[in-house]
């Protein structure tokens, strides 16, 4: 194994109680080579950042925990195409303490717009996004939103963070270098700790101030000239006396002067991350090439953020967690379970003859959408009646094709086969062209379809035919035998527009691709290149925020009982993590992201060179051979996607 990302070669142990690993976890702080750092007091403004913080770069597969050993610092360079999010990371490790109160530091982090030589940019806080990557039980997952342009971190004494570092690129970006950096430079400590306890009196204070200088300065045109010098100075006055105030206290040296560090003095001290991006000329196709459809809990929502089921508040909060997941080109549907796993699934709260239901469904950022069998909200109309009228409006609308009806969550038993089965009968009887999607991993335990477990599996499209129509299969059925793919697409009749997806949940474990807290980056960002090898047109994920139970949005995240850690889990409430009400994503969740760029990849290439070719390319490159067999290192990502630059771009 290439060991390009571990310079002293030592085998990496993984998280205890945890699987997979990841990187760099009981490492001890070994250092690099390079100047003494600093003894005695310390002050950073007068001080090179290099000596007193150790700075480098690692890829978005890279699990840095807070052991991590430093590397050398080399300048970022990537690949994106339009439509496209890439990320790195960048990692801290203080060398001394420059703070008290227990801390290291703080250290500024600035990022400049990325522009090229005709002056186009990817501009920061639109395109350029920076997150803190917080560990959730010890290991790196929580992406928390820094502040833009400027943001403050606080390194704790033998401790590595990390900052993540994202990039969209818009669809209408023209092709070319990018090029910009990150500027990280050690600072008081006090800057930070006084904006933390800043009170709401003071900011509310602050802000009027503020706003009376506004109000003071706009209205100026056609007054007198002595009018608008008087208004000058009442607005040169209240800013001045913002200026004094407290907050800006740490900025004034003892004859009262500003002691802002210039533009020489930072670009001396301070350690410089260059960053270039090259955009080529291929864009992601709007709608994801594969339907990757996820789970959100609707009652977990509604636990958590205290909204009653129905109400305007809980409309909204579901319209909020829809919109947020678009970006990472998943297809999210709202579920809850009933008794013997039976599953409410819709991915719009709102009926389909409401306005929002066209404006969700027909989303090209959209694979895919479950309609509800039964109404979401209660109403006094018949569930026969609700699923007849909601089938015939969108029967009628171009994106019906979309559309699909997840009943039935891993059926076990004949019973549960049974009802599975005449429910289908029954929407059928409406729209004779509608999908049943089902999930199972085994046939009725009950009533064997065969001598075998295996054999049984393999026989339930007979079983359900024609009640299902994609068949959605299990993983951990599969275990490494990649060959065992052509006895369970034999039995479906693809030509009559059968599908076969898959999922992952609890299994498959450990060294096979799942999702599970502790498993490596490209175990993770695997799970998408496993489908593609297999051959499967879509994929469903059970949950991406089944956390355990709580009434209070700020409350600590809680993994459930009985599953691997993270399972279920793909993001967090962001009132965990600061006042934010937006979600705060997982490093696992960007993985799937990219995982799923991966696919569009690949598909550019296979419909160029043939399908045969783009599965060479995975075993050529190393990145992807089996289940079992696949890269541990971010390097054949990156030789895989410039292979597909190089031969694919015009």
């Amino acid at each position: 194994m290439d060991n390009s990302e571990n310079p002293q070669g030592v085998v990496v142990p993984p998280v205890e109680g945890v699987a997979g690993g990841g990187t760099a976890y009981g490492w001890n702080d070994a250092g690099l080579p390079g100047s003494d750092p600093p003894k005695g007091s310390i002050d950073p403004t007068e001080a090179l950042t290099a000596d007193l913080v150790h700075v480098w770069c690692m890829p978005s597969t890279a699990n840095v925990g807070p052991q991590e050993t430093p590397r050398h610092l080399e300048p970022i360079n990537l690949l994106a195409a339009r439509n496209e999010r890439e990320s790195v990371q960048i990692a801290l490790r203080p060398k001394v303490s420059w703070a008290s109160s227990g801390i290291a530091g703080v250290v500024q982090v600035q990022c400049s717009d990325l522009c090229s030589t005709s002056g186009d940019r990817l501009v920061v806080g639109q395109s350029l996004t920076l997150r803190r990557v917080v560990p959730i039980l010890g290991v790196p997952d929580a992406l928390v939103p820094l502040d833009l342009p400027v943001s403050q971190i606080t390194l704790l004494p033998g401790e590595t963070s990390a900052v993540w570092v994202s990039i969209d690129v818009p669809n209408a970006q023209p092709p070319g270098l990018y090029e910009g950096e990150i500027v990280i430079t050690a600072t008081k400590a006090e800057a930070e700790s006084v904006s933390q306890c800043l009170g709401k009196g003071e900011k509310h204070r602050l802000y009027t101030e503020l706003r009376n200088c506004l109000d003071t300065m706009e209205p100026i045109d056609g007054k007198p000239l002595d009018e608008v010098v008087e208004r000058s100075k009442s607005a040169s006055t209240s800013l001045r006396r913002v200026l004094l105030s407290s907050l800006f206290s740490e900025f004034f040296s003892d004859n009262g002067a500003i002691d802002m560090m210039d533009e020489d003095a930072i670009s001396n001290l301070s350690v410089r991350v260059k960053l270039s991006l090259t955009v080529w000329d291929f864009i992601l196709p709007a709608t994801p090439s594969l339907p990757a459809v996820f789970g959100i809990s609707d009652t977990v929502i509604e636990d958590r953020f205290r909204v009653q089921h129905g109400s305007g508040e809980w409309y909204e909060a579901l319209d909020q967690h829809f919109k947020w997941l678009l970006q990472y080109k998943i297809s999210p549907y709202f579920c809850r379970w009933g008794d013997s796993m039976r599953v409410l699934t819709y991915t719009c709260p709102w009926p389909a003859d409401h306005p929002k239901s066209d404006e969700y469904f027909s989303d090209p950022r959209l694979a895919a959408y479950a309609v509800p069998y039964s109404p979401v909200v209660p109403s006094d109309v018949a569930a026969k009646e609700y699923l007849k009228k909601e089938v015939e409006i969108l029967r009628t609308k171009p994106h019906w094709k979309k559309a699909y009806f997840y009943l039935w969550d891993e059926p076990l038993n004949m019973e549960q086969y049974d009802s599975l089965r005449n429910m289908a009968s029954e929407l059928h009887a409406y729209a004779p062209d509608a999908r049943v999607l089902t999930t199972y991993y085994s046939g009725p335990s009950d009533a064997p379809l065969a001598p075998t477990p295996f054999e049984s599996f393999v026989k339930v499209p007979k079983f359900l035919r024609p009640h299902t129509q994609i068949y959605c299969t299990s993983e951990w059925v599969l275990g490494n035998r990649e060959d065992l793919v052509k006895d369970i697409t034999a039995e479906l009749l693809l030509e009559n527009g059968e599908e076969w997806w898959t999922y992952v949940c609890m299994g498959p474990s450990d060294p096979h691709p799942n999702w599970h807290l502790g498993m490596r980056g490209t175990q993770h960002r695997a799970v998408m290149w496993r489908v593609w090898k297999e051959g499967g047109t879509g994929f469903l994920y059970w949950g991406a925020n089944c956390y355990e139970k709580a009434t209070v949005p700020s409350a600590e995240i809680r993994f459930r009982r009985g599953l691997p850690p993270g399972d279920g889990v793909l993001f967090y409430p962001g009132a965990v993590f600061s006042s934010s009400h937006e979600p705060v994503a997982s490093v696992r969740l960007e993985r799937i992201l990219s995982g799923l760029q991966d696919i569009e990849y690949l598909n550019l290439y296979a419909s160029k060179y043939g399908r045969d070719e783009g599965l060479a390319l995975l075993e050529r490159t190393g990145m992807y051979l089996g289940p079992e067999r696949y890269t541990f290192e971010h390097m054949p990502i990156d030789v895989m996607r410039g292979e597909i630059f190089n031969t694919c771009r015009p």
